[in-house]
């Protein structure tokens, strides 16, 4: 039986957070709904559930001992591991969402499920290939966006799908509806709720589109100076 800490197993656990964060980092500073915590737990999950695989029942390899379960005599080490590449499948499809002919959420679903290969690779100690996929992962989430930005300005992918929130006096509503009207594409899903702890304030959001990634940053401004808010929130949904 392995010792209560094994340090082997220890290293692969920590190699698994720590390529976790740097996937989640990615999704974390492009303001994804699934960002640090998800990523690092899922490429954690995934390294325990390979190391249980492996290590955790009768049918095991030690160093150069191979232990056969007496029962079956079948040596299955796969067994648990292969099942989380279906319930990665799970967590992967709660985070794509549809709206209309837009789809959202399929590039963070993709990196969930490379995040529990990596933790696999981790569980299983191949250090090597999980270092070189998360380096290429991070190196496609963020190079390639910005191939698509130089080179294909064009794409309908460059539409961002935004959601602002503000809070704000209840007589600035209409200010802010007008502002958002001039200021952005295909505007929908406006509400304007006031506050029950304070019925002077309301909140307002609003799902709209946008071509230009600076148009974010004027239309914050914008909100800043007409209506004095007591916060502004601006999201992108895209994946």
């Amino acid at each position: 039986m392995e010792s209560f800490f094994n340090a082997e197993f220890v290293i692969r656990l920590f190699m698994a957070l720590a390529l976790g964060f740097l996937l989640g980092l990615e999704r974390e500073l492009t303001n994804k709904y699934a960002g640090l915590r998800t990523h690092i737990l899922v490429c954690l999950g995934a390294c325990i559930f390979t190391l249980m695989s492996i290590y955790g029942f009768p049918t095991y390899a030690h160093g150069d001992n191979i232990i056969i379960d007496n029962a079956t005599g079948i040596r299955d080490t796969s067994r648990v591991a292969a099942q989380i590449v279906t319930g990665i499948g799970f967590i992967g499809a709660g985070t794509v969402l549809r709206n209309g002919p837009m789809v959202f959420g399929l590039t963070t679903a993709a990196t969930l499920w490379i995040a529990a290969s990596i933790g696999m690779a981790c569980g299983a100690g191949m250090y090597g290939i999980a270092i070189i996929a998360t380096a290429l992962a991070v190196a496609v989430l963020t190079l390639i966006r910005i191939f698509e930005r130089q080179f294909l300005p064009s794409s309908g992918k460059q539409i961002k799908r935004c959601k602002v929130s503000v809070y704000c006096k209840g007589e600035d509503v209409k200010q802010v509806y007008d502002l958002l009207v001039s200021k952005v594409d295909n505007m929908r899903d406006f509400t304007s709720k006031k506050l029950i702890e304070n019925p002077q304030k309301s909140k307002v959001s609003a799902v709209f589109d946008l071509s230009n990634k600076r148009v974010m940053n004027e239309l914050y401004n914008k909100l800043t100076n007409l209506v004095n808010p007591d916060s502004i929130t601006l999201q992108e949904l895209n994946d």
